[in-house]
């Protein structure tokens, strides 16, 4: 079977979610049963895996399934829990009172707020705590998703205190042989990883800096009764501040401390920063833009999540410090569960569920339920309970509603999971020929040359869009992509680098993920309206960066000790 062949049947799963959810406009429970089956069948009958090992890599993605609902649970058992003990009515009369402006909201909860969970936690987690907590302070669900979804972009790449690139780029880029040749060259690969982080951070840097801009102007283009582009833009210079507030710090953490704290500094910072410029209303705008009355909106904006403000609270009143309190603890824990430093992490990770060798097959599966955020939101559900002195009647109706919401979710996950893992586990077949995913990307290799660059980023995206992972997306593709760099005399550091940070913009339209952060709002069913809406902002990051890319490696002819090493060898010197 041809390059070109493998690659036209490995896009078919691809093609069917497209043309099912965006262009025919069905919802994800109808058309990922039906993308599953054309994978799987591609898998057994294209690249000959056993139905063991399709049947393998189903169980293997339904563990993965349960730790996404269990994440989108916890935070919707958190957020119902604050409906439920008064404590959305302090928070949004909080920022109310910082600004009622939903432009100045946007860059402060879901940029900057949702970037510091991001860079705690990871795995979706920002948008399934972010949208249900946009809704709550009035904004239709559909908006809240979209933005929600947009948060995970230029935090991701150091997402989940930097497991993207100490896990996906480092453990899918080593091996023995490019340890000689650093070593040769003159580094070790600690080093040669902190350079991919160096330039990842800094190409997100520059792409990340306009995101802020980009939620305001679409939340005003798509959801405001005027449908106006420049009702956002107006707001340029306050969310420009906002996006600089992240990215500065962002970047110069990943250039001196490395992968593990930019998007967490960044976050804190920009808030910090942010806050107190919103409060004295420096650069905020003069005029105020909200939504049109609700009574207005249109139907496929509403979800089924109902925030009745003060239900079951007996007329209570919660502090708006003790009202953000929960949110903040959990922020707080996820940080001590993820720092190797503190020993929180390993504790949690003691319980650990596996499936080693499924059928027979080299593939394996566990879940680590207590390490999970949605364990850390559950924890701070019951200390919330205790610090808002709620009754167990409150409580148990927090419970009641968070669970139905989980059902519609599971269906859908139920099939996208597993599609991904025959995806990805395709590569075990009796042809001996490279996963689906690797075919794709070979052939884009194989027709495109010296432009590769343009192009890095794209297939980081596709991986991320396939495996709802950036983390999975650069264990798929770094070695790929750096073997890429090789033969074409390029900057191995830094395609790899575009790897990464294409990636992180792929999870703007990662499938699972729009459907998890649909969950948390009860809005499944309308993933496909999503999706064409944050395709524009992962278009404009992976066009943008790729441009930049090419420029530096074909025109600046940016190197490393590694490349010029290889160059040197056939006679040219970049």
């Amino acid at each position: 079977m041809s390059l070109g062949i493998q690659a036209l049947l490995a896009v078919l799963p691809i093609v069917a979610a497209a043309v099912t959810l965006i262009g025919l406009r069905w919802p994800a429970k109808r058309a990922m049963p039906l993308v599953y089956v054309i994978a799987a069948a591609v898998g057994l009958f294209a690249w000959q895996m056993s139905p063991t090992t399709v049947l393998a890599s189903t169980i293997q993605g339904l563990f993965i399934t349960f730790d996404i609902l269990f994440i989108i649970f916890g935070a919707i058992l958190l957020l119902n829990t604050l409906k439920h003990s008064g404590a959305v009515t302090a928070i949004r009369s909080g920022f109310a009172g910082i600004s009622s402006d939903r432009r100045v909201q946007v860059v402060i909860i879901a940029w900057l707020f949702g970037a510091f969970i991001e860079g705690a936690s990871g795995f979706g987690t920002p948008a399934a705590i972010a949208a249900p907590l946009l809704v709550a302070l009035g904004f239709p669900a559909m908006a809240a998703v979209m933005i929600g979804m947009m948060i995970q972009s230029t935090p991701v790449t150091f997402g989940a205190v930097g497991t993207p690139i100490l896990v996906g780029v480092k453990s899918g880029l080593f091996n023995a042989t490019l340890e000689r040749d650093l070593a040769l060259a003159g580094m070790t690969f600690a080093e040669y990883l902190q350079m991919i982080t160096v330039r990842s951070a800094l190409l997100h840097a520059v792409a990340g800096t306009m995101i802020p801009l980009l939620m305001v102007m679409m939340m005003t283009r798509y959801f405001g009764k005027n449908r106006s582009w420049t009702e956002g833009l107006s707001i340029f210079p306050f969310a420009l501040m906002g996006g600089l507030a992240f990215t500065i710090p962002y970047a110069l953490t990943g250039v001196f401390l490395g992968p593990e704290f930019p998007s967490l500094l960044g976050g804190l910072v920009g808030l910090a920063v942010m806050t107190l410029a919103a409060r004295r209303g420096f650069l905020v705008p003069k005029d105020t833009w909200d939504f049109a009355p609700a009574s207005e909106w249109s139907a496929d904006w509403m979800g089924k999540l109902e925030i009745k403000l003060d239900a079951l609270t007996d007329g209570r009143k919660i502090s708006t410090a003790m009202a953000w309190l929960p949110y903040l603890l959990v922020a707080g824990l996820l940080v001590l569960s993820r720092l190797p430093q503190v020993p929180l992490g390993s504790m949690l990770k003691s319980l650990q569920f596996s499936w080693a060798n499924i059928l027979g097959t080299s593939i394996t599966a566990s879940t680590t339920p207590l390490y999970l955020p949605g364990t850390i939101m559950i924890a701070v559900v019951l200390i919330t309970f205790f610090l808002h002195r709620m009754t167990p009647r409150a409580l148990g109706a927090a419970v009641s509603d968070s669970s139905k919401v989980i059902l519609g979710a599971g269906f859908v996950l139920i099939f996208t999971i597993p599609m991904v893992r025959v995806y990805i586990n395709s590569g075990m077949n009796e042809l001996g020929i490279s996963s689906m995913p690797v075919a794709m990307a070979e052939w884009v290799a194989a027709h495109v040359g010296g432009v590769w660059p343009l192009f890095a980023p794209t297939i980081g995206a596709l991986g991320a869009f396939i495996a709802g992972s950036n983390t999975v997306s650069n264990l798929m593709f770094s070695l790929f992509q750096h073997g890429v760099a090789e033969k074409l005399l390029l900057s191995g550091a830094m395609v790899v680098a575009l790897q990464a940070v294409g990636a992180a913009a792929g999870n703007m339209i990662a499938i699972h993920n729009v459907v998890a952060a649909s969950a948390t709002v009860g809005l499944l069913g309308q993933e496909g309206n999503t999706l064409r809406k944050t395709i524009l902002p992962t278009l404009y990051y992976v066009t943008l960066v790729g441009l930049i890319g090419f420029v530096l490696l074909n025109v600046f002819q940016v190197s490393d000790p590694l490349a010029a090493m290889h160059a040197a060898r056939v006679g040219v010197l970049k």
